[in-house]
């Protein structure tokens, strides 16, 4: 249906605006011929203009919205994440050895140990456990989470294998490491035939897990290679010539276990604590656990604004474990949570990150969910959570526009075939919720269609109320 499907509200849009978004439709079906579903509706969720808004689509990365107010419904804005150091043992206070069983815990933190210090640090866990008396750890690196499981990281089964092990679709699960991405900076020798030089690694400690086989040759030319090994070790291959200057190679971290052992052993060293690997005799029975150090993420609401702006797979995937649990069923009560909001059956998701293609919401779902959920308690600011127009995925949509940051609050959405936004549009006689979904062959075209809309329909823009500041954002920079 092509127009408005309820009772519109003349203060929000008036007949001029509707007449031409009419035209802004019959321009955009043209040069981007798909599958379509548009829902405008005012604050309450009342629909003003629609076309197939009841038709399930592919949503995208702005299933990482429904994702970040189920996890907050459950953990509430200001949960941390933490890492610890926890033991079943004794500190002898004479030698300082850790007499006993101990462990690192780790709970699917996305920012930790992250460069430039924008998440906890394994060093300052490692100075927090010497500053309660450890100088020598005994026994091999046991990784585990606050249940007393192993830790682990894994492809979602929901993920197409095209995507597996890509920069944006890394391993996911309490097991997570800058990321889960590796990061070394080569620059050559003084002359040609040496050995490359390694001058920069990511995580902190992964240089001692890096064999350099790169050598340095004449001229600017570079071909180099970074080279996971079975053995959890890294190899850089190649060749530098004498005056390309420095480069920097990124893989995936298909096993972070190694790598978070290297960056451990890095952070003890530094604190002044030995590690002595081999496995002490037994001391009988074990005390409870207790934690001897312990480092924490910022609050949730930091992390998915973070989150949010960056369009972060491996950290919506955190945040549905947050509210879901490392279980299989995370992604089923995210669903369950989505259709309660809006009433719509139709709703199916199988990721908390929307890379899946089989994940399926309507317009009006999306719309709905913006509308009712800040209207409850777990909702408060939720607005606030999104990124605003220019910064972020949105960045492009403020030429333009002509207006203050702030004026939109929006989720994107992009795959090959994909190209949605859902989100807030802040207007003086009202905000607008709107979810623009696209199916098809021309998602560039696509988008630059959604961002014209939303240029034509914020041209006299205000700012998307909320009653507190932004969450402070932290790391990275937004992707493309």
């Amino acid at each position: 249906m092509l127009g408005g499907s309820g009772p519109a509200a003349a203060q929000v849009l008036d007949a001029t605006t509707r007449q031409r978004i009419d035209a802004w439709f019959a321009v955009t079906t043209r040069r981007a011929p798909g599958t379509w579903g548009i829902a405008i509706a005012d604050a309450h969720g009342t629909l003003l203009w629609s076309h197939n808004a009841g038709m399930p689509l592919v949503p995208a990365s702005t299933v990482k919205l429904f994702t970040t107010g189920f996890a907050r419904s459950v953990v509430g804005p200001q949960a941390r994440r933490s890492t610890r150091v926890v033991a079943s043992g004794r500190i002898n206070r004479a030698t300082g050895d850790l007499i006993g069983g101990w462990a690192l815990e780790v709970n699917g933190d996305p920012t930790l140990e992250r460069p430039g210090s924008t998440g906890p640090q394994l060093r300052q866990l490692a100075r927090e456990l010497y500053a309660a008396g450890v100088r020598t750890l005994h026994g091999a690196l046991h990784v585990q989470t606050g249940d007393g499981s192993d830790a682990e990281a894994h492809y979602p089964s929901a993920w197409a294998a095209r995507h597996r092990g890509r920069s944006f679709a890394p391993p996911v699960g309490s097991l997570v490491l800058n990321e889960n991405l590796v990061t070394v900076t080569v620059a050559p020798a003084s002359r040609s035939g040496r050995p490359a030089v390694l001058i920069g690694a990511a995580p902190y400690g992964l240089g001692g897990i890096v064999t350099m086989a790169a050598r340095t040759t004449t001229g600017r030319r570079a071909a180099l290679g970074l080279r996971a090994n079975k053995n959890g070790t890294w190899t850089i291959t190649g060749r530098i010539g004498t005056r390309a200057g420095s480069r920097a190679l990124s893989a995936v971290s298909n096993n972070p276990r190694p790598v978070l052992g290297a960056a451990w052993a890095q952070a003890l060293r530094d604190a002044g604590i030995t590690w002595d690997r081999r496995e002490q005799p037994s001391i009988g029975a074990a005390a409870a656990p207790q934690v001897l150090a312990e480092i924490s993420s910022a609050p949730f609401d930091t992390v998915a604004s973070e989150v949010n702006r960056r369009s972060l797979n491996i950290g919506a995937e955190a945040l549905l474990r947050w509210g879901g649990g490392f279980g299989a069923d995370a992604a089923t009560q995210l669903t369950t949570h989505v259709r309660e909001v809006t009433g719509d059956p139709s709703v199916q998701l199988v990721d908390g990150s929307g890379l899946s293609g089989d994940n399926r919401a309507s317009a009006s779902a999306f719309t709905t969910y913006l509308a009712r959920f800040p209207q409850q308690p777990a909702g408060r600011n939720f607005a606030l959570l999104l990124p605003a127009n220019g910064e972020g995925t949105l960045r492009r949509m403020n030429r333009g526009l002509g207006a203050a940051p702030g004026v939109v609050r929006a989720k994107t959405g992009t795959l090959g075939n994909v190209a949605t936004v859902s989100g807030y549009l802040g207007r003086p006689d009202g905000t607008l919720v709107l979810s623009l979904m696209y199916n098809g062959g021309t998602p560039w075209t696509a988008r630059q269609a959604q961002w014209a809309l939303f240029r034509l329909l914020g041209a006299d823009g205000s700012v998307v109320p909320g009653d507190d500041s932004p969450p402070t954002q932290m790391g990275g920079e937004p992707e493309p």
